[in-house]
């Protein structure tokens, strides 16, 4: 239905390890929702450059991407997003942003050398994403693939910025839902004349023993929505199923 295929991914063997708790994925779940826009997939991985590659590649092959992509754009040898992004969105073109090197410059001064300053090394074509927090930038390519640090202080007003700037308006969506007291089994063959651009999610559930399900259909036309639901209000009327409508 979305125009768009959203994805985060979260690098960090920290957070896999539990040394950290992620806050990139809620955040960034909660004000995507706040514009209508939600993710298509989310991603957690290590510090593992074949992971990472294959991670990026996946996303790179998606022609609707838009990607957020949390940490490992530091100058300590763990940080691999700026080389492995450049090998797979630009073809290992790397080069020294002048705007970045001055940044950090003036922000360490003679601290900056031997390893900070490799921070403004950066793809080819990268833009540099501002921020507020330090003046240690993240960088995007083509407005579609977005790089920030892994802390959630510095990622968090970089998310919101992008957003407001770099996605496309979101597509009005309706939902219909209810919770049935029957299994979802009962369902099936009717779910299978949904036409596959309407959104559907069948939730199963247990109350006492006794199987519920909580079902939704999710689509842009609301009359076309509107008839394929009723579909299975009516026909869980004819088998005098209770339901209650959400």
């Amino acid at each position: 239905m979305s125009d768009i295929h959203i994805y985060a991914v979260i690098i960090g063997s920290e957070i896999l390890n539990r040394k950290r708790v992620d806050k990139h994925f809620d955040f960034l779940s909660s004000e995507l929702e706040k514009v209508g826009h939600f993710l298509f997939a989310s991603f957690i991985i290590k510090d593992d450059a074949q992971l990472i590659k294959e991670i990026y590649t996946l996303v790179k092959n998606d022609a609707k991407a838009i990607m957020f992509s949390f940490g490992g754009i530091g100058s300590t040898p763990d940080d691999l997003t700026r080389e492995l992004s450049a090998e797979i969105f630009t073809n290992s073109m790397m080069l020294r942003n002048k705007q970045f090197e001055r940044d950090i410059i003036e922000r360490i001064g003679e601290r900056a050398y031997p390893h900070p300053i490799k921070m403004s090394d950066l793809p080819r074509d990268a833009k540099l994403l501002h921020n507020p927090i330090n003046n240690m930038s993240g960088y995007h390519l083509d407005a579609k693939y977005f790089f920030m640090p892994g802390f959630p202080e510095m990622a968090q007003p970089m998310m919101l910025s992008i957003i407001k700037e770099f996605l496309p308006p979101s597509i009005k969506l309706y939902t219909k839902s209810f919770i049935a007291d029957t299994g979802e089994g009962i369902l099936i063959e009717l779910m299978k004349d949904v036409p596959k651009e309407i959104e559907l999610s069948s939730l199963p559930m247990m109350n006492n023993s006794n199987p519920k399900v909580e079902f939704s259909l999710t689509y842009n036309d609301k009359a076309e929505l509107n008839t394929h639901f009723k579909k299975f209000t009516d026909f869980l009327d004819a088998k005098e199923i209770n339901y209650r409508l959400l």
